[in-house]
């Protein structure tokens, strides 16, 4: 296999970040020794998280003798330490009480799964893959990424599923949300539905879109992480992968 240098396109404080939390996790374990050193690991697992570099090209660009299972390791222990820094919907919902509303919006991350796996398919994608519930600020920044669910799960069930309604409803705070939402009731607004709308409702639409549409931008943010574009790895761990996402992104802005 060949190997050449390459770049990440990542700040240096999400480096700085994971290092220092594998460093914390290497003393609470008493590692004495291994392969690579805490800095070179937190590298790995930010090249296979942001590039989606497969463990063999890992193993091979990072010069690991012993070979992917050594990649694996290094990996889940690095999205373990960082999920588990993830906030609590409890703790989003205290930061956005500062806001004047939040915008929620559900996106598909594809995996990659044979037509057989029917829970996993998205009838409205038209794939395979994992709902995962997304809320941003007014200015189009990621606050959450709920867990995974399988993706025939409609968007108002994942939401109601998260607890994400009763939160918003609970915390008296705006919601700007779309068509797939319609009934969610409490603080959550929806655009209205139907070909035949008065001119006020059309105007309401189109002002609700171009609020809504900000939330794209955290979907964007989400799949600008390579890895989360096609996941091969086990449904089990899409969510601790989303949350190690979401807190990486949250230590470089």
């Amino acid at each position: 296999m060949l190997v050449y240098p390459s770049s990440i396109d990542l700040s240096s404080r999400s480096l700085r970040c994971l290092t220092e939390r594998l460093a914390v996790r290497r003393g609470e374990i008493g590692t004495r020794w291994r392969r690579l050193t805490a800095g070179r690991q937190a590298l790995l697992a930010l090249a296979h998280l942001r590039c989606g570099d497969t463990y063999a090209q890992l193993a091979a660009g990072f010069g690991i003798g012993i070979g992917v299972a050594t990649v694996y390791r290094y990996i889940r222990e690095a999205v373990e330490v960082l999920a588990s820094l993830a906030p609590t919907l409890a703790e989003v919902m205290h930061i956005a009480r500062t806001k004047s509303f939040v915008i929620l919006d559900g996106t598909l991350l594809p995996i990659d799964r044979i037509a057989a796996d029917t829970p996993y398919y998205s009838g409205e994608h038209k794939r395979h893959g994992m709902n995962v519930q997304v809320l941003t600020d007014p200015f189009g920044r990621l606050l959450r990424a709920s867990p995974a669910l399988p993706g025939s799960t409609h968007d108002l069930t994942a939401a109601r599923a998260h607890g994400i309604v009763d939160a918003l409803t609970g915390a008296g705070l705006k919601c700007w949300a779309d068509k797939a939402y319609q009934g969610a009731g409490g603080s959550i607004r929806v655009p209205f539905r139907g070909r035949h709308l008065n001119r006020w409702q059309r105007r309401h639409n189109s002002t609700h879109a171009k609020i809504r549409c900000l939330g794209e931008q955290a979907t964007a943010t989400l799949k600008g992480w390579r890895l989360l574009r096609k996941l091969r790895c086990s449904t089990a761990r899409i969510t601790a992968i989303v949350q190690a996402v979401l807190v990486l992104h949250h230590a470089s802005t």
